[in-house]
């Protein structure tokens, strides 16, 4: 029996600041960026150490989804990593699962809800890859996209636990007045407009979690909104942030729930920009620790492919 190919797929990230003209330009779809938008990127970088993490927590993460599949199906599948701004790129991971001679392909983007601007760039990409595959890389593969996994079994009670952890780690007195603050990477206005889930999606995520963790006091926040024209997702986190005083909160948990690990967008957008509204504004900082390749994380991941290759009976 051919193996099953999983394609574990990731954003990337710039391996120095070296990179990072080439990467901002690809991001923008092949347009440069204005000097001052590359400073400012840059800038953002040199404050988390110079590069981000998420190359490394990515593999890591891929790594470890690999051996939660060979622990629970031994030899059923061949995993491979692929990203969209970073080598090991999409079209390669693709070419390698052709060539271990897979006979499905079962596509995961690290990104636990749906857009048409994240999951679905990802998607276009896999399917174009496994078109275009040469006949020594095995021929065209179908691929089969997992959507979105917010919902998988145990994912809520995983953060839910982390959740309950950051409140734990807080004074008592401290901690009768937080609130806790789910964010998500925000997009265009438009494509929710248009009937894209995300931002329902990222509300069930949070309300499922405040149930689970018992929560009294929390809301949903979007970050890391882009520079362009377009009207984003809102509210922005710094603005709840800096309105939460008058609520009478005296600190403020904040729980990147669209996001599955370390990088710039939590490292820099949270734990640096908001942290200084929440100083300004003179209320306690926190955050929820980042999922990374924690092996409870990584094998709900292993359960989400396995529904999928062997659905439960109807």
């Amino acid at each position: 029996m051919s193996p099953v190919g999983v394609l574990v797929m990731a954003h990337g990230t710039p391996r120095s600041l070296d990179d990072l003209p080439a990467f901002y330009t690809e991001i923008r779809r092949g347009s440069a960026p204005p000097p001052e938008l590359l400073a400012d990127l840059e800038r953002r970088y040199r404050s988390i150490g110079g590069t981000s993490p998420l190359n490394e927590r990515t593999a890591a993460q891929v790594e470890a989804i690999g051996h939660a599949l060979g622990a629970r199906a031994p030899g059923r599948f061949v995993v491979a990593a692929g990203a969209k701004f970073a080598p090991p790129r999409i079209e390669q991971a693709v070419g390698e699962l052709g060539r271990a001679g897979v006979d499905r392909l079962i596509g995961l983007v690290l990104a636990p809800h749906y857009s048409a601007a994240s999951v679905g760039d990802y998607a276009r990409r896999a399917h174009a890859a496994a078109a275009a595959l040469r006949p020594v890389e095995g021929g065209p593969l179908d691929v089969e996209m997992i959507e979105y996994w917010y919902s998988a079994p145990g994912f809520v009670a995983l953060m839910a636990t982390r959740v309950q952890g950051a409140l734990e780690r807080l004074a008592p007195g401290t901690r009768a007045g937080a609130t806790v603050v789910f964010t998500a990477h925000s997009i265009p206005a438009r494509l929710v407009a248009a009937g894209d889930p995300y931002e329902t999606q990222v509300h069930e995520s949070a309300t499922a979690i405040a149930e689970a963790a018992g929560l009294g006091r929390w809301s949903v926040a979007w970050q890391s909104a882009g520079r362009t024209a377009d009207a984003w997702l809102g509210p922005d986190v710094r603005d709840v942030i800096a309105a939460l005083p008058g609520s009478g909160a005296s600190a403020v948990v904040v729980c990147p729930v669209g996001f599955v690990s370390d990088h710039l967008e939590v490292l820099y957008d949270l734990d640096i920009e908001a942290r200084a509204v929440a100083d300004e504004a003179g209320i306690i900082y926190a955050r929820t620790a980042s999922l990374n390749d924690d092996p409870e994380f990584c094998d709900v991941l292993a359960g989400v492919v396995l529904d999928v290759v062997e659905p439960a009976p109807a």
